[in-house]
């Protein structure tokens, strides 16, 4: 159900138990070899495959959210960002207006690394404010950790998402291969790193990558694109299989 399409009878009409499903990505730049809209094009496959599922028939949809906590890409012209506080209460009213209509469950579906911690605050601060309503679901979940698409895909290089890495590379060449820049495969490695490992670091992306990604874009490919893509719809689909199946019992989902 899209809610776009909706008028507020309609929705008023709907079970509350209905998850609603939030999703949020990011404008922000993607290296010299990708759009700044990546994250909202992708997250929007994602989504246009998930809808797909008969499950979809009982979730509500709102509209993408294209702007996100990106304070850390700023170094690089075309990234719009909202501060990560500003964000954060973004999120919370997000969420809370549907929360004060009654609406129970609610998904955060995430397709930009800043906005994951958000987003889980979000939900967690949310949780605190309610902490009287034991029928809430409130979750978040980012769409690369629905699934380990590495037994699945042969040949993938990286172990984890990047930044217009191997995986975004690959997933932006079967959506849109014309906004990839052609020589791509001439993009060199920047790797991961270690970072403060097991600690947390605060960083800015100058500080991991002059120029903007991470990861391996050479060895990307639209066969490994559409791998991905059907790996993660599947992993979300699931999730949100589980939120409509919900019981009620207060820790298993």
């Amino acid at each position: 159900m899209e809610l776009t399409d909706m008028n507020w009878p309609a929705v008023a009409a709907l079970h509350r138990d209905a998850p609603v499903v939030l999703p949020i990505a990011a404008l922000e730049q993607h290296g010299r070899h990708m759009p700044v809209y990546t994250d909202s094009l992708l997250l929007g496959e994602v989504l246009r495959r998930v809808k797909d599922a008969p499950m979809a028939e009982r979730v509500l949809f709102a509209p993408l959210q294209w702007l996100g906590n990106s304070h850390h890409h700023l170094d690089m012209p075309g990234t719009v960002s909202a501060t990560p506080r500003l964000y954060l209460d973004l999120l919370h009213d997000l969420a809370e207006g549907f929360l004060v209509h009654d609406f129970r469950r609610i998904v955060f579906l995430n397709g930009h690394g800043g906005n994951t911690i958000p987003s889980q605050q979000a939900a967690f601060e949310l949780r605190q404010k309610y902490r009287d309503r034991d029928d809430l679901l409130l979750t978040a979940l980012t769409y690369w950790d629905s699934a380990d698409p590495r037994e699945a895909i042969p040949g993938l290089s990286q172990g984890a998402m990047g930044h217009a890495c191997e995986w975004e590379t690959s997933m932006m060449l079967r959506l849109r291969p014309e906004l990839v820049a052609p020589d791509y495969r001439d993009v060199p490695e920047v790797p991961f790193g270690e970072g403060a490992s097991p600690g947390y670091r605060g960083w800015t992306m100058r500080d991991r990558s002059r120029p903007g990604h991470i990861g391996h874009p050479a060895v990307a490919s639209a066969d490994k694109g559409e791998a991905l893509f059907r790996a993660f719809a599947a992993g979300v689909g699931g999730f949100l299989q589980r939120v409509v199946d919900w019981s009620g019992e207060p820790w298993n989902l």
